[in-house]
């Protein structure tokens, strides 16, 4: 057999392995959502690049609608963690989660971006949507995120919801980070357990360094400059955020409200996010938010 020929038989096996492998993860991914109650049919999804970083963007709900929820998540997660509140959301209007670099489906980018950098990206993305300001809510790492895109883009933000904010000040080391994970995941649903481990495997590579972006960056200096209504929300029994460092949260930014989660951990907006959803509903209706 010709060279040529073995070329373009080994080439017709490699992509009918990718295909093969392409379809099974698929059909993984269709029933890790049916196990776990997410929307089983995507919004309207988009990448956008950004100084050589890119997201990937899911749309959903009325956009006729005045407002704007835009969802942020934490390390080692994705968009699609946000389902259980995209779906309590979404009738009352425009609803965005985003995939940061190298998480969910977004690509990884060359080198791993600063939370400052992300924060960046995600106003460059707020500015393209053209709906002006929006609510912008952050879990976890994306607290920092968000918290740094208000401060360093007020234009693009009319309301912060921080859930869960990391870092503790007190204990920035990623040894002690990943003990209080794994503590707060002992007392977890299932529900959590499998939707955590499906974004963890998606976001493996360089993880080490996103851990590190995360660790260094110092969002108590930035929550003072906060000046936007903001509400912050913990889970009773989140292990890693612990209450001391949540009131001191509180406490740095200007007027904020505060609300605690009975019975939840740290992943409290996966478990279940009506408890927490209700309270931001109320929150913004009292500050006269547009929804």
């Amino acid at each position: 057999m010709a060279k040529r020929e073995i070329d373009r038989a080994a080439a017709a096996v490699a992509n009918a392995v990718d295909e093969a492998t392409d379809a099974a993860a698929a059909a993984i991914d269709r029933a890790v959502d049916q196990a776990t109650g997410m929307p089983l049919d995507d919004g309207e999804i988009e990448s956008f690049t950004h100084d050589g970083a890119s997201i990937v963007v899911e749309r959903r709900g009325d956009a006729s609608a005045s407002g704007t929820v835009v969802l942020v998540h934490g390390i080692g997660m994705g968009r699609k963690v946000f389902g259980d509140l995209v779906q309590r959301v979404e009738e009352r209007g425009v609803v965005v989660t985003l995939d940061l670099p190298g998480y969910g489906d977004a690509p990884e980018p060359e080198r791993t971006p600063t939370i400052e950098r992300m924060a960046d990206l995600v106003a460059a993305y707020l500015r393209q949507l053209g709906r002006g300001p929006v609510i912008l809510l952050g879990h976890s790492m994306g607290t920092q995120v968000v918290t740094e895109v208000a401060v360093r883009h007020p234009d693009t933000v009319s309301h912060l919801v921080l859930v869960a904010p990391t870092v503790d000040r007190a204990h920035r080391r990623a040894l002690t980070q990943l003990r209080r994970l794994g503590r707060d995941l002992l007392g977890e649903s299932g529900k959590v357990l499998l939707l955590g481990a499906r974004e963890y495997v998606r976001a493996g590579p360089n993880l080490r360094r996103k851990m590190h972006a995360m660790l260094v960056h110092r969002p108590e200096e930035a929550y003072p400059r906060i000046a936007v209504p903001t509400l912050v929300i913990r889970g009773e029994r989140d292990v890693v955020v612990p209450q001391e460092w949540f009131d001191e949260v509180v406490a740095a930014i200007s007027g904020a409200a505060s609300f605690v989660v009975p019975g939840h951990h740290h992943e409290t907006l996966i478990r279940d996010a009506a408890p927490a959803g209700r309270e931001i509903a109320r929150w913004l209706r009292a500050t006269g938010a547009r929804r």
